[in-house]
């Protein structure tokens, strides 16, 4: 089965690049990215570029734009991020019915676990991110919410046949009874619905010279601020009391904290759940996926989620975290 990145080869990359005028020095180096293909390209008597090929048909050029649109207002208030390069007033161009985008080269190297001190300047850069997203509202990114995270990844999951027969009963049960549980508390949670990073995890963010950077706002969205801090708590309960507090007297410098929000952290790491399994199915066209993610439609892996959402369940039953 042929795929529409099958086309994208070394040369047509060099080829979008160059159209732009930008005179490349040959060298292509593949990067690691599943959604989309990215790419660094030498450039000659230049530091090389990033060029990022968008997934055809997975969002519309208006929310691609609206994207770049929203990090390049990010990078305008010295918010660091990686914002794509404009050229004759547009980020966003086409060659050989792909769309890119170029990107500056930025090193840098993954957050420090454990470190609270990091903990904190990434409390402030995320508090100065979600002042901007909160002065005005996304006009075509989705929203995050229980229906599309949740019972539509469910939906791919179950009509697609991609949980084994024997195991589909058990893992059906589960995953409705928790989205019952996750609507219930988004419906009694209030939270006002900001721009996102969207999928804000330690992959996602560099750190460079006692500074930290948030790369790729490929998945930015609306939704609660919550989205966006709480997958940087990890550990025990009280590691993540201790992290949390950190994160939030530097989110606070910038921006306020809704404390009622912490009731959505394990409401949100259920649906991140059932999104990443529908993500993988979703994705399984794509030869890139089978050849990395082979587990993926084992039995065991379906056994191993059907154990992983109960605890999901039994999370949802503990206290939720607290600031004292």
């Amino acid at each position: 089965m042929s795929h529409p990145f099958d086309a994208l080869t070394p040369d047509l990359v060099l080829d979008a690049v160059e159209s732009l005028g930008h005179l490349s020095d040959a060298r292509v180096l593949a990067l690691n990215s599943y959604e989309n293909r990215v790419y660094q390209v030498g450039i000659e008597d230049s530091q090389p570029l990033i060029a990022k090929f968008y997934r055809p048909q997975r969002w519309s050029d208006a929310a691609i734009r609206e994207e770049h649109a929203f990090t390049l207002e990010l990078a305008g208030h010295e918010v660091p991020v990686i914002a794509p390069l404009v050229q004759e007033g547009e980020t966003l161009f086409e060659h050989a019915s792909f769309r890119f985008a170029l990107f500056p080269r930025r090193g840098g190297r993954a957050p420090e676990p454990d470190n609270l001190d990091q903990m904190f300047r990434f409390g402030q850069l995320l508090g100065r991110l979600h002042a901007i997203g909160a002065s005005q509202p996304f006009r075509h990114r989705e929203q995050l919410g229980v229906q599309n995270f949740g019972h539509a990844s469910l939906a791919t999951l179950l009509d697609g046949g991609f949980v084994p027969q024997s195991l589909r009963p058990a893992y059906e049960s589960v995953a409705r009874h928790l989205l019952e549980r996750v609507e219930t508390a988004f419906a009694s949670t209030p939270f006002a619905s900001i721009r996102l990073h969207g999928d804000c995890h330690p992959g996602n963010i560099l750190s460079r010279d006692e500074q930290l950077l948030l790369v790729d706002l490929d998945d930015c969205r609306s939704g609660p601020a919550m989205q966006d801090l709480w997958m940087m708590l990890a550990g025990s309960r009280q590691e993540r009391l201790a992290q949390l507090a950190e994160l939030v007297e530097g989110y606070q410098e910038f921006f306020d904290f809704d404390a009622r929000q912490l009731r959505l952290i394990e409401p949100l790491r259920a649906l991140r759940l059932l999104h990443y399994s529908a993500w993988l199915a979703r994705r399984w066209d794509d030869p890139a996926f089978p050849q990395s993610f082979p587990w993926f439609g084992s039995e065991r892996y379906w056994g191993d989620q059907i154990l992983t959402l109960r605890e999901q369940m039994a999370a949802l039953d503990e206290e939720p975290l607290r600031l004292f």
